[in-house]
C-alpha cells in the first residue's frame, strides 16, 4: 500500500501595520464640529463659539516619523488654511482641546504654530468661520521625516508652512467635519 502525503507550508504573510488614523473625541468623521470650536470673529456673537481647537489623537503612524504636524483647511473655501501646528515631538500622539494661541504653545512642549492672517490675526487655531453656509473642514496630521522644520519661523505664512510640511511628510491621516 502506498500512501501519499502532501504538505504545504504557507509563507508567513508580513505583518500589516495599523492604518494611520486621526480621530477626535469632539466629532466623528463627516460629523458636525461643535460650536465651542468655531471662531469668535464671525459676527454672530454666539457665546458658544470660543475658538478652541478640538482634541485630536492619532495612531498607526509610519515608523519613520520623527515629528508630526497638523494642517487644518476649509475645503469649501478654496482650501483656506485655518491652522498649522508643527514640530510636535514624535512621542506625542494627541493634542488636548484648546491649544494655546501662541507661537510656542505650552502643550505640546516643543511645538510651534503659524500666525493666522484672516478674519482674526493670531497664532494657532482659527476655528470654522462660515456663519452663512455649512463648510467642510479637514484636519490632516502628517508624520514628518525630521524632528524640526528649521526652515520655518514665527513669520512663516500658512501656505509656506503647509508646503514645507507636505515635502517632509512620510504619511498622513485626515479627519473632516462640517460647520
Amino acid at each position: 500500500m502506498i500512501v501519499a502525503v502532501s504538505s504545504s507550508i504557507a509563507a508567513a504573510s508580513p505583518a500589516r501595520s495599523a492604518a494611520f488614523v486621526l480621530t477626535s473625541s469632539a466629532f466623528t468623521q463627516g460629523g458636525l464640529i461643535p460650536k465651542v470650536h468655531e471662531c469668535t470673529s464671525s459676527g454672530t456673537n454666539d457665546p458658544r463659539q470660543r475658538n478652541e481647537s478640538p482634541p485630536l489623537s492619532w495612531s498607526g503612524a509610519p515608523a519613520a516619523a520623527q515629528s508630526y504636524a497638523i494642517v487644518m483647511r476649509d475645503l469649501s473655501n478654496r482650501n483656506l488654511i485655518h491652522w498649522v501646528i508643527y514640530d510636535i515631538p514624535a512621542n506625542v500622539t494627541a493634542l488636548p482641546q484648546n491649544v494655546d494661541h501662541a507661537y510656542l504653545p505650552s502643550v505640546p512642549a516643543g511645538a510651534r504654530q503659524v500666525y493666522y492672517r484672516g478674519s482674526a490675526s493670531l497664532y494657532g487655531y482659527q476655528g470654522p468661520c462660515s456663519p452663512w453656509s455649512v463648510n467642510t473642514y479637514q484636519f490632516v496630521v502628517h508624520a514628518l521625516d525630521r524632528a524640526v522644520l528649521s526652515e520655518l519661523s514665527s513669520g512663516s505664512s500658512t501656505t509656506t508652512a503647509a508646503a514645507v510640511i507636505s515635502a517632509a511628510s512620510v504619511g498622513s491621516a485626515a479627519l473632516s467635519g462640517r460647520s
